[in-house]
């Protein structure tokens, strides 16, 4: 996957906010003109989809243009039911999608039907295959690497060998490969990657029947560290070690910030993860679609191009992440108003809060 940097991701949102009213007629009011935004994201099992992102979209899309309606679906982890939905929205007269693929090559055939009927598609968080319009999301590989970076700093410190086992992501998801491989540059030569797993469905219960297989090989004293893909593999992950005794868990890692995934990290049952400001990139993907909508060049919201296995110098918007450990909370999810401290530090945790000085 390439990147070329177009310009400065830091003026994004201004420039996002900017280009989008402008669409709106330059007054900071929104447009009289009217389409249908489809969203489809992939599975329930990663909580941010219904919690952050489609109510963010939804939000977004509604400041932008006032007139304009979302039509929503989830796939629950299933393709077929992906592009059905997808038929079902086209037909319905939907003018722009925003897709989060369940599987990135098995939609490709229905990105083709949606190009073929004049309705641009932009690839939402994960990289689709097809003639999409656009793409937004988070750098994958600097997730990955910070992952591989963060675990063995923490592994470091608790000195306890380098045997590492990696439970990447579901290999439908173009996304998967792009984490392993940034966390594999990180971590190459440095670790031993003792055990490398693929996660069906992103799956906490897939991820724990791969953690109990290592376990049962390994021996969990031979585990020095898990590079878990996100929060949900992390949790399988957690509920492995326990199932199998284990008290004194190895360093693991997430991503997506999720809440469940803060309490774990405060209990000190995972170490980290990586929050990824969900406003920004729903922000991105709205602009992306208001601009399509009104047939404008989508190469003026985009701040870089990517190239997918089927085609090259797609205009692209690539936000940058942010590692968090029990250390960051206050400057990142509680800065950010993702969580309050009341959501964060119920009295199972309370005691570790109030070390780090969480109060509110």
């Amino acid at each position: 996957m390439r990147t070329q940097a177009l310009h400065a991701v830091a003026a994004l949102v201004a420039g996002l906010l900017a280009v989008a009213l402008a669409g709106c007629g330059g007054d900071g009011e929104a447009g009289s003109d009217s389409f249908t935004v489809g969203l489809l994201l992939p599975n329930r099992v990663t909580p941010r989809w219904e919690k952050s992102d489609k109510p963010l979209i939804e939000q977004r899309l509604k400041e932008l243009c006032d007139d304009c309606e979302m039509v929503y679906a989830n796939a629950e982890n299933d393709a077929a039911r992906q592009r059905q939905q997808m038929i079902s929205m086209i037909t319905n007269g939907a003018e722009v999608l925003i897709l989060d693929p369940a599987d990135s090559k098995a939609l490709r055939s229905s990105i083709l039907e949606a190009n073929r009927a004049g309705v641009p598609v932009i690839a939402y968080d994960r990289l689709a295959e097809g003639p999409i319009s656009g793409f937004v999301s988070f750098d994958g590989a600097k997730i990955g690497r910070m992952q591989g970076e963060a675990l063995m700093k923490a592994m470091a410190e608790r000195g306890k060998g380098k045997t590492v086992v990696m439970m990447n992501g579901d290999p439908s998801s173009a996304n998967a490969a792009w984490f392993r491989d940034g966390a594999v540059s990180a971590m190459s030569g440095k670790v031993d990657i003792a055990r490398s797993y693929e996660t069906q469905g992103w799956s906490p219960e897939s991820a724990h029947a791969n953690m109990s297989a290592a376990i049962s090989s390994l021996g969990a004293d031979r585990i020095s560290g898990v590079l878990a893909a996100n929060d949900a593999i992390a949790a399988g992950v957690v509920s492995a070690f326990k199932k199998a005794g284990v008290e004194d868990l190895p360093p693991i890692t997430g991503q997506d910030a999720d809440l469940e995934a803060v309490w774990r990290i405060l209990k000190g049952e995972q170490y980290m993860t990586v929050y990824k400001p969900f406003e920004k990139e729903a922000a991105a993907a709205a602009a992306m679609a208001i601009a399509l909508g009104r047939g404008e060049d989508v190469r003026d919201v985009a701040t870089t191009q990517v190239d997918s296995p089927t085609h090259q110098d797609i205009p692209s918007i690539l936000l940058t992440p942010v590692p968090v450990t029990a250390d960051d909370l206050e400057r990142t999810v509680l800065h950010d108003g993702v969580f309050t401290v009341r959501q964060i530090c119920p009295p199972i945790v309370r005691p570790a809060c109030d070390r780090l000085g969480l109060t509110g």
